[in-house]
Formats: structure tokens, C-alpha cells, sequence
């Protein structure tokens, strides 16, 4: 009985994504040629009733940041779960702001005349529906959310089972919102289960209803996006993200920028994870770095150069070049001069964010030419690599692919184009 138990509740969630997915792309076609005036008013009323619904909200992350206590998560993860009033009037008022950002839908990208007189225009299109997959993170569904409203796309959000009940009232506010003023309901819609088996439904595309995936969580999560995908992606599988204090760097301003770079935040992609100091520079910079860090909390892992400075900096080992940390851990590494520091990130890096600290700008020039990550930054903090930041208004992910999206996803990269050609009764010869 249990067998054929499992395989109703198989069939029956498989035909509820499937459902899911045919209401999405029903919405999709909708608001793809929705007046920005509408998709601005939804997006306003869903913030609007987000923070009417503060208390519920407040309550049912209460209870999910409780169950993973028990569930012994600490750290940077328990972080990433937690709302208090101020991070939920954030999420509003990050709608609010997305509201406020230009209509992409169907601006001309590019335009010419060829000498037939055909006229030519790319224009920006909606890619359809977005399928998001994501943790911990619960203002991630207003975010995306958003931001695929705002685009003219659908959305079908998976919440991890961490922020399951946060996820899903923020969620249900918002098609309330939504309803309210006569845009479609499904223009977003939270799987509504824990079942994992509905990522692996999602990831086969629900019979060509999802357009694109968007993971957002840990490095297990992507990868498995990544690998199973039968539809393109949209991710980062890790933000290993660098800081190169480089011969020329101001001492003060090298301080500034690691302190905020590593610690303003541990849990975020752009949180940096390895120091490369220019050899040029260690006896200046290097011991008030290191003590910086170090009193702060940030455990430092070292090469023999910077294990010398404190004896409370433990030995780095390959591994550590390699690793994500995601929390107030650092690993330092001595370099030789801006050729090495390019030649480690290349080796070790993800191709998230990088920077330099210098007031050369030929060495900057040349580490912004060549570092071939999605974000690299001159005198600034990796902290940066954020969507709103970028003026985006907010961000669906960061993609460190090379094909059509990269860095901070928001409503431009969420578009893709056709082309319109006007004539005047021409034929081809």
C-alpha cells in the first residue's frame, strides 16, 4: 500500500506543477503586453499589502527561524532566514522601487536601414515564465517576483522548506495586491509544498511552460540545477570573491574597503573570501590588516608570510583558495605583483567579484581588462555585486555565465528581443 500510496502522491504533485505551469504561461501572455502603468500599480499594491500583513509575516518567520535553531543552523544561514520589521519594510520598499523602474518591455535596442530600405528594430521581449528555485533567503520571492512582473514575465517560486512559511505568506500578499487592482494572480505563484521532488519537476521545464531557471542557494543547490536543467539557467555556483591590495593602495583606504568587503555582511555572494597582498607592500599594510580583521572576529587563514605576523592566523591550505566561506573567515595570500594576483584569481576564482585597491590607474586599467569575472571593481568594496546597488532596483541572482545574462540579474537581463522589420513591398532577388 505504501507503494502505490507514494506513487498517487508522485502523480498528484506532478500534475500540480504541470497545473502551475499552464496557469503561469496563461499569466505570461497576459502581462507580457501589460502597460507599465498597470505592472507599476500591481507592484505598489503588493508592497502595500506586504506591509499590511507585516504581523503574520513576522510570525511565520518567527516559527521558521525556530525550527532551524532546532535544526541547530547557525551563522551566516540563520542570518540569510531572519526578518525583523526593518528587513520586511526593506522587501516593500524594494518593490516599491522596482515599481519606479523603466517599462524594458519593448524598447528598441537597436535600429537601421539597410540599403534596400527594409527597416530594421531589436526589441525587447519578455522571456515568459521564470522559474525561480531558491533557500533560505525569504525576500527572494518578492524580489524576483518583482522584478519578473516588472519585465512583463510569470514567476513559479520554489522556497526552500527553511523559509517555506515566510515565502509563502509574502507570496500570498502579493497576489492579493495584484488582485486588487485587475492584474493576473498568477503572475506569481509559490509551489505550495516542501516536497523536493518539485525542483526535479520544475527543472524539466513542466512541458516547455518554465522558459528559464534561476537557482538561488548554497553550492549543492546549484550544481544540481546546473547538471539537471532541461531548460537554460540563470546561476553562480559559488562567490569566491577577491580583494588585491595592490604596491599602490592606500593604507586607510585598503582598510576600509577589506573590513567592508569581508564582514558588512559574511552570508552574501559578494562577501570576499580571499586577501592577495602585493609583496611590495606587506611590511606597511600587512600587519595593520591583519590585526583590522583579527579584531574584529574574522579568523584568518594564511600563507607562511602572514602566519608570521600573528600566531593566531592558522596555516591556509590549497582548499581554502577554493572555499566560500560565508562567514567571518578570510584566507590571505602574498603575491609578487599584479601578474600573480590576476594569474591566482584566474586559477581559484568563480567569477563572481573582484577588486583592486590602488591609485594606479594603468594597474587598475589592467586588472579591470583582464580579471574575467561578472564584476570587477576598482577602489570599492565586493559588497557592490548587488542588484539594487547597481541600480537595478533589486536582483533575481547573479549570473557568472558568459551567455546572454551576467552580473546582477534585474529587469533588463530578464528580457530577451525580436526583431521588427518594416517594408515597402520589397522581395528578395
Amino acid at each position: 500500500m505504501s507503494g502505490e500510496s507514494e506513487h498517487h502522491d508522485q502523480q498528484a504533485l506532478k500534475a500540480l506543477m504541470l497545473e502551475m505551469g499552464e496557469k503561469a504561461r496563461a499569466a505570461s501572455r497576459i502581462i507580457a503586453t501589460a502597460s507599465n502603468e498597470l505592472k507599476s500599480s500591481a507592484l505598489r499594491a503588493a508592497a502595500a499589502e506586504i506591509r499590511k500583513s507585516k504581523q503574520k509575516i513576522l510570525q511565520a518567520n518567527r516559527e521558521d527561524v525556530n525550527e532551524a535553531e532546532t535544526r541547530g543552523t547557525k551563522g551566516a544561514f540563520l542570518d540569510r532566514l531572519t526578518l525583523d520589521e526593518v528587513r520586511l519594510e526593506a522587501i516593500a520598499t524594494a518593490i516599491d522601487d522596482v515599481a519606479s523602474l523603466h517599462d524594458p518591455v519593448g524598447q528598441i535596442l537597436a535600429e537601421w536601414t539597410q540599403p534596400n530600405g527594409l527597416r530594421f528594430q531589436r526589441v525587447a521581449t519578455p522571456l515568459g515564465v521564470v522559474g525561480v528555485i531558491f533557500e533560505s533567503r525569504p525576500n527572494v520571492t518578492a524580489d524576483a517576483a518583482a522584478l519578473c512582473v516588472k519585465s512583463g514575465n510569470a514567476a513559479i517560486l520554489r522556497a526552500g522548506s527553511e523559509s517555506f512559511r515566510t515565502s509563502s505568506l509574502i507570496a500570498e500578499a502579493m497576489r492579493m495586491g495584484f488582485k486588487s487592482v485587475g492584474f493576473p494572480e498568477d503572475a506569481i505563484q509559490l509551489v505550495p509544498t516542501k516536497n523536493r521532488d518539485a525542483v526535479g519537476l520544475m527543472l524539466s521545464g513542466l512541458n516547455g511552460t518554465i522558459d528559464v531557471i534561476v537557482p538561488r542557494g548554497g553550492k549543492a543547490l546549484v550544481a544540481r540545477v546546473q547538471d539537471e536543467a532541461r531548460v537554460p539557467v540563470f546561476a553562480h555556483l559559488e562567490g569566491i570573491c577577491h580583494v588585491y591590495v595592490h604596491a599602490k593602495a592606500d593604507l586607510a583606504m585598503a582598510e576600509r574597503i577589506i573590513l567592508n568587503a569581508k564582514l558588512r555582511r559574511t552570508g552574501v555572494c559578494g562577501a570576499a573570501e580571499t586577501l592577495l597582498i602585493d609583496q611590495a607592500v606587506v611590511n606597511i599594510h600587512l600587519p595593520m590588516l591583519i590585526q583590522s580583521l583579527l579584531a574584529r572576529g574574522c579568523a584568518i587563514r594564511g600563507d607562511e608570510i602572514v602566519q608570521k605576523i600573528d600566531p593566531r592566523v592558522t596555516a591556509a591550505t590549497e582548499e581554502d583558495w577554493r572555499t566560500e566561506y560565508l562567514d567571518a573567515i578570510i584566507s590571505v595570500k602574498i603575491v609578487k605583483g599584479l601578474e600573480e594576483a590576476i594569474t591566482h584569481i584566474s586559477q581559484y576564482g568563480s567569477h563572481h567579484t573582484e577588486s583592486i585597491i590602488t591609485s594606479d590607474q594603468a594597474a587598475a586599467d589592467e586588472f579591470l581588462n583582464r580579471v574575467d569575472s561578472a564584476i570587477v571593481l576598482h577602489n570599492a568594496s565586493t559588497q557592490f555585486a548587488d542588484g539594487g546597488e547597481f541600480g537595478f532596483g533589486a536582483e533575481i541572482g547573479i549570473a557568472t555565465g558568459r551567455m546572454h545574462a551576467r552580473g546582477p540579474v534585474g529587469i533588463d537581463q530578464l528580457c530577451s528581443f525580436k526583431y521588427r522589420v518594416y517594408g515597402s513591398g520589397q522581395i528578395r532577388p
